[in-house]
């Protein structure tokens, strides 16, 4: 005899509210840099964040130099610290805020 088990919406926003709890996003921010060449600042996104494409680092990239920022992931507390770390080795502007 097979059994399921149905799990109702509300039970699934409560989990989902609390891993926001548990683990709130923040996003990691790219500061526009005048001092570096843009593909210097498209190979150190790639070299930060593995997880980074060429074509979302290049949109990142172009983005922060046309607005002043830009977002480039919204991810845990820790890891955006390590990826805003990582990106600040290269002497790229960034930071991160709570979502």
């Amino acid at each position: 005899m097979a059994y399921t088990l149905a799990v109702s919406e509300t039970q699934t926003l409560e989990r989902e509210r609390t891993l926001d709890q548990i683990l709130p996003p923040y996003a990691v921010i790219l500061l526009n840099d005048d001092v570096h060449s843009m593909d210097f600042v498209v190979a150190a996104l790639i070299k930060s964040i593995p997880q980074l494409t060429l074509e979302r680092a290049a949109e990142v990239m172009l983005e922060a130099h046309n607005h002043g920022q830009a977002t480039v992931l919204v991810c845990p507390l820790e890891q955006a610290e390590l990826y805003r770390d990582r990106l600040q080795s290269f002497g790229l502007g960034a930071l991160i805020e709570r979502c």
